[in-house]
């Protein structure tokens, strides 16, 4: 299972951006289940509108949908989210970010599709015995 964050999303769906094809060429090898927050289903939301106005807003809703990406969400998840973003506070790590750390370790893993590298290579897994995340498509074989 992989972890999904806002930026790996943005970059797939977008072919302006400078990282489109990487996230694309990954994207078209993974075999593994996607899940997410819906802290990140809330700012996928938000920064897909802004960018690529309602045709875009409709493809993600669609992927959504048609369960592209798990959404998981649990009775404890903000106190665990909030938890994780005071531990981290010295990197300004914010909850859409926390919430994604809180779900790796719930699920088991520590393979995360980010593009933000500055705060998921500083944070560590709350996984025992974990001790760095594998960020992807960056860490990808």
């Amino acid at each position: 299972m992989i972890v999904v964050d806002t930026s790996v999303v943005l970059a797939f769906m977008d072919r302006r951006d400078a990282d489109h094809e990487l996230v694309r060429d990954w994207m078209e090898t993974v075999e593994d289940e996607l899940t997410t927050t819906p802290l990140v289903v809330a700012e996928l939301d938000h920064l897909v509108f802004r960018q690529g106005g309602a045709p875009a807003a409709k493809a993600l809703r669609e992927d959504l949908d048609r369960g592209a990406y798990a959404v998981e969400w649990w009775s404890s998840a903000i106190h665990d989210t909030v938890a994780v973003a005071q531990r981290w506070e010295s990197i300004d790590l914010g909850l859409t970010d926390a919430s994604l750390i809180t779900l790796a370790a719930r699920v088991e893993t520590v393979s995360i599709a980010t593009l933000d590298e500055r705060h998921f290579r500083a944070a560590r897994p709350l996984t025992e015995g974990a001790d760095a995340f594998i960020l992807l498509p960056a860490d990808a074989e």
